[in-house]
């Protein structure tokens, strides 16, 4: 039988493929994916992919798609069912897999879904997700064949290896907010089995996600969270994204407790083990990060944004940590060196267990910076990289301090502003940060001139800005 397929092309992402169900992504896509991703496997003297899903309404269908795409590619399917994405990085690595899929919409809202994939051990994104979706337009995949599936419970291992990793001195009294997550299976059990006390919230696994939205990023999703901390006079509150590659936090006293410090409360605690190492910290991470692990013995470095990004130099350099503000943190020491939010809520534990005082004091005790939110604002995607180059030669010419590494990231006495192009949006991403009020307001001058210069209207700066 003959196979031609053609994506949308607005599913074929830079880290993945994804797009809302019933519009522009299908399950003729899910097959799509399975028979083309398998014919790669095959090709590259594999045979064995593991797949997985989350909790989506329409992840279900679209699992039974592409395991049915791989198998007949004459691929080895392993089906791990429903659960986290972490689970499936972890059920690829003990099943000695030679490529691994999740279906999963992650944080976006429950009429999107997607497929996030792994070859050979590591990410599958970029030029080799283009290249996935030139293969199936062309139908140049391996002739049909007879593979085979089968369908394992992989979360108890999984569970036993997240606990094997807990090293906390004294019983927490813990806040969960699975958010209706993927995760809600796997954290109930993990619940039972660590030392405290533990609540969970919107536990049930709900790809409608009545709650709230399955984004711990954005301050309004952390509202039941903080509320039921300082209800409880709890140590801490953890939430997850959808499909638990995220973590948020928020210390005993209901503050968020942001993506890069957690990033410092972790790496000083990594670096006590290795002193010296390679810290990783995406360009959006406040530059009180970098200080801090400097100050830690450790040797900060700064890379583009982006989890398949981040593991890729992790691996390059042997860094043992990454983090993103997005809340992705990534462990190589102990652990297998993927985004796992339920792994580092374990870690986390284990520290805060440890802490002398509170969480709320170790954050407290922190350099205090005034930033901005995360802005994003809608440039096409034939222009946004155009303004990158711009605005870099505008600022090359009056040899301002810059760093390239990902958009421009321009520092200055009063601080630093960044302007970077996302690479799965038509979006511009820009960010601020001072340590003083007035600092911070001549940085958004400059970057507003800056997006004038190319003709674009100022981002709207009326968000609060965070503190911290």
């Amino acid at each position: 039988m003959s196979f031609e397929h053609g994506f949308e092309p607005t599913s074929l992402r830079e880290y993945d493929i994804r797009g809302v169900v019933g519009k522009t992504l299908s399950s003729k896509d899910a097959f799509a994916i399975g028979r083309t991703f398998a014919s790669l496997v095959l090709r590259s003297g594999g045979r064995r992919v593991v797949v997985g899903y989350d909790g989506r309404l329409s992840s279900p269908e679209l699992e039974a798609a592409l395991v049915s795409g791989a198998v007949q590619s004459g691929a080895e399917v392993v089906r791990i069912g429903c659960g986290p994405t972490p689970m499936l990085y972890f059920a690829s690595i003990v099943t000695a897999a030679d490529g691994a899929i999740m279906v999963t919409g992650s944080h976006n809202p429950p009429e999107y879904n997607g497929f996030k994939m792994m070859l050979g051990g590591k990410p599958f994104y970029g030029d080799q997700i283009r290249e996935l979706g030139r293969l199936a337009a062309i139908g140049d995949v391996v002739p049909e064949a007879v593979g085979s599936s089968e369908l394992i419970d992989i979360s108890g291992d999984y569970v036993d290896r997240l606990l094997q990793d807990y090293d906390g001195s004294r019983p927490l009294r813990v806040v969960w907010d699975n958010g209706n997550s993927a995760a809600g299976d796997v954290l109930s059990r993990l619940v039972c089995k660590l030392p405290g006390e533990h609540t969970v919230l919107f536990g049930e696994v709900d790809g409608s996600f009545p709650n709230h939205h399955p984004d711990p990023t954005v301050p309004t999703n952390l509202e039941a969270l903080i509320a039921e901390v300082k209800t409880q006079g709890a140590d801490l509150g953890i939430a997850f994204d959808g499909d638990a590659d995220r973590i948020g936090i928020v210390d005993d006293k209901g503050q968020i407790f942001w993506g890069d410090q957690i990033l410092i409360l972790l790496a000083r605690d990594v670096l006590k083990s290795r002193p010296g190492a390679t810290i990783i910290a995406d360009v959006k991470t406040s530059q009180m990060v970098f200080d801090e692990i400097g100050r830690a013995g450790g040797m900060p470095l700064m890379w583009r944004t982006g989890h398949s990004l981040i593991k890729s130099k992790m691996v390059e350099t042997g860094a043992p940590l990454a983090g993103e503000m997005s809340g992705h943190i990534f462990f190589a020491d102990k652990w297998f060196g993927f985004d796992d939010a339920l792994y580092a809520a374990i870690r986390v534990l284990g520290i805060v267990s440890r802490l002398s005082g509170s969480l709320s004091q170790m954050r407290d005790a922190l350099p205090q910076m005034v930033n901005t939110p995360e802005l994003r604002f809608d440039c096409a995607d034939t222009r946004k990289f155009e303004v990158i180059e711009e605005v870099a030669g505008r600022l090359e010419k009056v040899r301002a301090d810059v760093s390239k590494i990902d958009g421009v990231r321009v520092n200055t006495v009063d601080g630093w502003w960044l302007l970077r192009a996302s690479n799965t949006q038509a979006v511009l991403v820009a960010r601020a940060e001072s340590r003083t009020e007035e600092g911070l307001e001549r940085l958004k001058f400059a970057l507003a001139s800056q997006l004038q210069e190319s003709g674009l209207a100022t981002p709207d700066f009326s968000g609060e800005n965070a503190g911290h």
